[in-house]
């Protein structure tokens, strides 16, 4: 089994291609679900990701519903400002799923306000100024909490 990043509305190409990217790197799947701010055939999407297309695990979903109804009873953990619980106060398991919300506004609330048990979040400075890390960034940050939790299994 691997891990699972689940990007949910991307509206940014290059923050999909540099997840991507790391996606590859670490034998973890991406999950695309629909509407997406771009074409996953994007230059700019491909640019960032480079020559590592070919070895992304990608399944693309037509709706966050479809997506649930396909793994809504796989372990997830929601990525979001919202959450009470530290990324690195979990313990992860192989297969889990790292869920992302839009760049602009994060994950569904009302999905949120329904799972706050599972709502992770990086700490990161009180000043109002900041809404959030970057997406890509915070992606690998959780990743390889999950990754370092695991004992970096397959990677050298």
């Amino acid at each position: 089994m691997a891990f699972h990043i689940v990007l949910v509305e991307p509206e940014i190409p290059p923050n999909t291609g540099n997840i991507s990217r790391t996606c590859a790197a670490t034998n973890t799947y991406l999950h695309l679900v629909k509407p997406l701010g771009f074409n996953i055939d994007d230059r700019t999407v491909k640019r960032a990701g480079l020559d590592y297309w070919p070895f992304v695990k990608l399944e693309v979903h037509e709706s966050f519903q479809a997506f649930l109804e396909k793994y809504g009873d796989h372990r997830m953990w929601l990525s979001t400002t919202k959450g009470k619980q530290l990324y690195t106060d979990v313990k992860y398991e192989d297969g889990d799923m790292l869920l992302f919300g839009r760049e602009t506004a994060g994950l569904p609330r009302d999905f949120i306000a329904a799972n706050m048990e599972k709502c992770i979040r990086i700490p990161m400075s009180e000043d109002t100024r900041l809404r959030s890390f970057n997406l890509s960034n915070s992606a690998a940050v959780v990743l390889f909490e999950a990754l370092r939790q695991t004992g970096f299994e397959g990677l050298e």
